[in-house]
């Protein structure tokens, strides 16, 4: 089943889920009628209610949601794409959370149990992954696009996304094998869509000289806050904690993207350069709310060790302003004058 429900790019659903196989015959169109409407309208509110990150917003948004319904708002809506649109929409101007939104799947929803947990080994994910979806994320870049000298003492590292540690390591550890002899780094993440705590934290581990907290996740679901860490053992050279690094930012770096940016500012590891970001910190997962209907909802929250915040909202602000365009030539300028000192 093709399944479309996750606010990450196909290769990260496919790392986490197995989905985006093979695109199967288009389903038959669907029409949207009262009952369905009501039926997702309800358990919206109920999921919401249920699992979103701050209970009191979630209350807030179901009267809103409600009182529109009675209103008539979404009476004339039997576009399944439409209503999903409309729904996040009316979301979005109470909540304002860029990780929150309603889809519509003209094909059928499975139900929340058939998801299962994220995997976290490849044996784990090579078994619920489609053979061409496996041989097509292997193949790809796994969100490492480019690795080279900009001469021969500064380093220059693309990163488009953050997939999970299994899949990811060898990619990292070649590429900082690679980088290992420069005086300096360029991290670029102006397209870095996002991906994965954990995938985060191994590319972080490589620029600290010994385990480090780098952040905590509120889990709602649970009430637990797990700590996450640096990764000891590491299968590539450790950059270490002292060598200059710049990250490019822009409005293109979205959540996990903006979780490495923050955290290594946090640290005072990096400096940041460029644009502020998207502004996505809630770490999210799907959940059935009919047939043809899904939410992503935002269940838990990243807090900073050092600040006590995250950047929902709000993004990554640079530490020097720069356009997207202008980053990296300004960033190179800037770690060609540090390492001149």
């Amino acid at each position: 089943m093709k399944k479309k429900w996750i606010v990450v790019p196909c290769l990260l659903l496919l790392a986490t889920f197995g989905a985006c196989a093979a695109t199967p015959e288009p389903p038959p169109k669907v029409a949207v009628d009262s009952a369905m409407r009501v039926q997702a309208i309800d358990a919206l509110v109920a999921k919401l209610n249920d699992h979103y990150v701050f209970p009191d917003k979630a209350r807030q948004v179901g009267t809103v949601l409600y009182q529109r319904q009675r209103e008539g708002k979404y009476d004339g809506i039997t576009d399944g794409e439409q209503l999903a649109k409309q729904l996040t929409a009316d979301l979005a101007d109470v909540l304002h959370d860029k990780h929150l939104f309603v889809g519509f799947d003209p094909g059928l929803v499975p139900p929340d149990r058939e998801v299962g947990p994220r995997p976290t080994s490849l044996a784990e994910w090579e078994r619920i992954a489609p053979p061409e979806a496996r041989q097509r994320i292997l193949a790809s870049s796994l969100g490492v696009e480019k690795v080279d000298h900009l001469n021969p003492r500064i380093g220059y590292l693309e990163i488009s996304g953050f997939p999970p540690p299994f899949l990811v390591a060898p990619r990292y550890a070649a590429a900082m094998d690679k980088l290992a002899d420069t005086d300096g780094l360029i991290v670029d993440l102006r397209n870095n869509h996002g991906g994965t705590p954990d995938g985060v934290a191994l590319l972080v581990s490589y620029f600290v000289d010994g385990r480090t907290r780098l952040n905590d996740i509120w889990d709602r679901d649970t009430g637990v806050a797990t700590q996450h860490w640096t990764v000891d053992q590491l299968d590539g050279k450790r950059y270490g904690g002292k060598k200059p690094v710049l990250i490019l930012t822009g409005p293109g770096t979205m959540s996990a993207g903006e979780d490495f940016a923050y955290t290594m500012q946090a640290l005072k590891r990096a400096t940041v350069i460029g644009e502020r970001t998207w502004g996505g910190a809630h770490p999210t997962r799907p959940f059935r709310l009919a047939d043809h209907f899904f939410v992503a909802i935002p269940n838990a929250r990243s807090i900073s060790p050092i600040t006590h915040t995250n950047w929902e909202g709000v993004g990554v602000a640079p530490d020097v302003a720069a356009t997207p365009d202008n980053a990296l030539a300004v960033a190179k300028d800037m770690l060609q004058r540090r390492l001149q000192e």
